[in-house]
């Protein structure tokens, strides 16, 4: 069931590591970068709710409940990988990267959903970290192609202004077919488990009322959902505010980090950034299940916060560290957080929540995501110009202090009495 998100994390990969670079590319300056990345916080904002809220009111004898949404969303997603390199000017490319996250949030968000609707309470911690598992091949895929093709079509030539490589078509390619591909996979080899005879009255009910009346359904939903939400998603809430906001300076700033301690070029220091991501990837695919019996011994906010923790020393190293072999150890920590993040808090929050709103609340989840960057993406670039005196060091460093943060406050993630009743 988790294969369908190998395709739509090597896209998340190249978004992480390809897309900056493409913007760098042609003509962006570098405190442009995260305004120019404001498209994921925003359609993520908009779309996960209100499509979490749409699939948990949807059934189809043929199509199931979650599939028809990541299904468009994966056919969307590749459209926009398949033309995003041919981009001939800033403004077109950063107008595919807005389709691309309605794309990629569209499939993501009814897919943790999904995931959460197969299995028993007693999986549920399995299921997440093996979801995690194909995070990191997803990612490491799409990074290890970026570093090949460099290798072999790259060479040493003079980078053109205005110009994307000819060598980074092939991973976008690749991508476009991954998308596709894995989540028809997924649509035609799981089937979904029907709604019981409530839900799909109710699911009736709805398909019954005027036009209007359906339309605002889901933002009624997601309304009633907000006000009744546990108060454990709060604080995991609050975790997220700073791990999501250091992230998106991780992912934006690894380029300029290197042209700076290492003197490279743009396209040396993306592929140095591809190999960094390739790294922790690697480890996060060896961790991800590692970490199921050790939380099942000592908890999951513990392991959530150690590795936080871990994530913020591994920051703090690679700003000052000029060999671009040494500077890969610290994506070891790296690594083991990465694996943490995308499964811990999913269990936790999996196991606390209505079964009958595990759409809405996986998508009012995400948005806690979401929300992070947006604010990283209005406020960072003021910041990283005037606070941190433009200096990408100065924002690695920023970033491993907000990590530090997260990690004190995963310490208090503790699930109250009224929120375990709410899924019962």
């Amino acid at each position: 069931m988790n294969v369908g998100f190998l395709g739509i994390q090597y896209s998340f990969g190249l978004q992480q590591t390809a897309i900056n670079p493409i913007f760098l590319y042609l003509g962006a300056s570098e405190e442009m970068l995260p305004i120019l990345n404001i498209a994921g916080p925003v359609t993520g904002l908009i779309v996960q709710p209100i499509i979490g809220a749409m699939s948990d009111r949807t059934w189809s004898l043929r199509w199931g409940r979650r599939k028809p949404y990541f299904l468009i969303g994966a056919l969307l997603g590749s459209l926009c990988l398949f033309a995003f390199p041919h981009s001939p000017v800033l403004w077109f490319a950063v107008g595919l990267l807005w389709v691309l996250d309605v794309g990629n949030n569209m499939a993501m968000e009814p897919y943790r959903a999904f995931v959460g609707d197969k299995l028993p309470k007693n999986q549920l911690s399995l299921g997440f970290q093996m979801q995690s598992l194909f995070v990191g091949a997803g990612i490491l895929l799409a990074n290890g192609s970026i570093v090949l093709f460099q290798y072999w079509f790259g060479g040493e030539s003079v980078e053109e202004a205005g110009t994307i490589p000819q060598w980074l078509y092939y991973s976008f390619f690749i991508g476009a077919f991954l998308s596709l591909a894995t989540i028809l996979w997924s649509v035609f080899k799981t089937p979904e488990i029907p709604p019981t005879d409530d839900e799909l009255a109710e699911i009736n009910h709805i398909k019954a009322l005027p036009l209007g009346q359906r339309i605002a359904k889901p933002f009624l939903e997601i309304v009633e959902s907000i006000k009744k939400m546990p108060s454990f998603m709060w604080k995991v809430g609050a975790v997220y505010l700073f791990q999501w906001y250091a992230l998106f300076i991780y992912w934006q700033f690894t380029t300029p980090l290197f042209k700076l301690t290492m003197g490279y070029s743009t396209s040396e220091a993306a592929s140095q950034a591809a190999k960094m991501s390739l790294t922790y990837n690697i480890v996060t695919m060896v961790i991800a299940l590692a970490l199921v019996p050790l939380t099942l011994r000592f908890g999951g906010r513990k392991i959530y916060a150690v590795s936080l923790l871990g994530t913020a020393i591994a920051l703090f190293s690679i700003s000052y560290i000029s060999d671009p072999n040494l500077v890969l150890i610290p994506m070891i920590l790296f690594g083991i957080g990465w694996a943490a993040m995308m499964g811990i808090p999913y269990t936790m929050v999996s196991k606390i929540i209505p079964q009958d709103r595990r759409g809405v609340y996986m998508g009012i989840l995400n948005t806690m995501i979401v929300i992070p960057m947006f604010i990283q993406t209005l406020t960072f670039g003021p910041i990283y110009k005037y606070l941190l005196g433009g200096n990408a060091i100065n924002a690695m460093l920023f970033a491993g202090v907000f990590f530090i943060i997260a990690a004190f406050l995963a310490t208090r993630l503790k699930v109250d009495p009224d929120d375990e009743s709410l899924n019962e």
